[in-house]
């Protein structure tokens, strides 16, 4: 079984000079499936030319909250119609981050675009992919609406709350997508969910270039870097790694579709 990365950005500027052969390189290194995952308005337009280059690599679209100011009816609109093209698995990565954006009204308009992704992501029978970075109760909230209404379901990207929310999400039917930070030592919060969640709900996930796992941490981030991942599941959980990626890899194909 080969590894599913459910969520990445090669269209990073990190990845400017060899990001092509590196994405070339990764099923003959045991990288199966890639998610290259928008976040900044420009990345609507580069995701498309890029998932259709690799078989192997697929897309999610929608915009990261930091950018919310930025968005206009006509950005939404863009989501909507790059959504529908047959290489596009999810909307994200959405959601709200409080973590640099601290006022009320920054907060409002924040709120105001997840909502209104989170309606595409409905109507379009589509997963969604949250990034959420201290606004664990808002975040919450908010899901636990759209989850009454129809959604297709989804996955928290990079996990990063407590064991309170993450049985919420889990009792949901939704995914925690798991990345670097669980080989971290100072990750104990983490190892704590990973050792409570079933396997069954689980992804690996890099977030590169960010989020590198030790021993490469502060290093660029790649999916070649999640047999680490993988591993420190295994130990939390007293199975193999073999078995981790068998699960999170056919977890990932029924939520997205592959």
């Amino acid at each position: 079984m080969m590894i599913f990365d459910t969520h990445a950005h090669y269209d990073d500027e990190a990845f400017a000079e060899d990001g092509d052969a590196l994405i070339a390189s990764l099923p003959r290194n045991g990288i199966g499936n890639v998610v290259n995952v928008c976040a900044s308005i420009e990345s609507l337009d580069r995701i498309i030319p890029m998932t259709e280059k690799y078989a192997h690599l697929w897309g999610a679209v929608g915009v990261h909250p930091d950018y919310a100011e930025e968005m206009t009816e006509g950005t939404l609109e863009k989501v909507r119609a790059v959504s529908r093209h047959e290489k596009i698995l999810a909307i994200g990565e959405i959601g709200l981050d409080y973590y640099w954006h601290k006022e009320e009204n920054e907060h409002r308009r924040q709120q105001e675009m997840f909502l209104a992704q989170m309606d595409i992501a409905r109507e379009e029978q589509l997963p969604f992919m949250i990034h959420s970075r201290n606004a664990a109760d808002d975040t919450l909230r908010i899901i636990k609406e759209y989850m009454k209404s129809g959604m297709y379901g989804g996955i928290l990207h990079c996990y990063s709350y407590g064991m309170e929310h993450a049985r919420e999400y889990l009792d949901m039917g939704l995914y925690l997508g798991i990345g670097g930070v669980v080989t971290f030592r100072n990750g104990r919060k983490l190892k704590e969910v990973v050792q409570m969640a079933p396997l069954e709900q689980l992804v690996l996930e890099t977030d590169c270039p960010y989020l590198a796992p030790e021993p490469y941490r502060g290093k660029r981030n790649s999916s070649l870097n999640l047999p680490y991942v993988a591993a420190a599941i295994a130990e939390l959980k007293g199975i193999t790694a073999e078995e981790v990626i068998e699960t999170t890899c056919e977890n990932a194909k029924k939520l997205l579709g592959v």
